[in-house]
């Protein structure tokens, strides 16, 4: 029986230190078994790895934080198109609630993507969590996983010894908002003109 969730939907400026304490000891837990380099953005008080997002949706149980989305809009171009989206990072699921069912309330945050005027919704996976992606968005229509496309970024910080973008082979996936999937401009690379959520 899956732990009952209360979620939180907040903007960045409605978070208080305590949520931001709390948020990037749960993103620390969540990401450290990927590797020490996923966890390292969270150190210390810090809840966001790359762009800070604006808008959060937070679950919570007994235990505290739960499952965690962020999200962010901005243009990226797609092909030669300019396009407004929502993008969608920092996703996380506390590791004994995994297999429950909880990565499906997420979809708390759907509703809340309408009121913020964008016509997509936008993120990029690693291929390893090709299965896992493709359960939680198992609804028609919620979203499309497009593979194949090329995605340019600039990195959070500035190294000396490093260029300042990076381009990930990445699986693409795209929530119709405000407008159909058949709107989504053909391109294979991206420029998200920014650092990753």
């Amino acid at each position: 029986m899956r732990p009952p969730i209360q979620w939180r939907t907040c903007w960045e400026n409605e978070l208080e230190l305590s949520d931001h304490i709390q948020l990037s000891a749960f993103l620390r837990a969540a990401y450290g078994p990927t590797g020490t380099f996923n966890a390292r953005p969270f150190e210390g008080y810090r809840s966001w790895a790359g762009a800070r997002p604006e808008l959060r949706c937070v679950g919570y149980d007994s235990r505290g934080v739960a499952a965690h989305l962020g999200a962010l809009r901005r243009f990226i171009k797609v092909g030669d198109a300019d396009v407004l989206v929502a993008e969608l990072g920092l996703y996380a699921v506390r590791p004994d609630l995994e297999g429950l069912g909880v990565p499906h309330s997420v979809r708390a945050m759907y509703p809340t993507l309408h009121l913020m005027g964008v016509p997509f919704g936008f993120g990029t996976v690693r291929h390893a969590l090709k299965t896992h992606i493709t359960r939680l968005l198992d609804r028609p229509g919620l979203a499309s996983i497009i593979p194949g496309i090329r995605v340019r970024s600039t990195l959070a910080e500035v190294y000396p010894a490093l260029p300042p973008t990076r381009t990930d082979d990445a699986l693409l996936v795209v929530l119709p908002v405000g407008k159909p999937l058949s709107e989504w401009p053909p391109g294979t690379t991206i420029e998200r003109n920014g650092p990753e959520l």
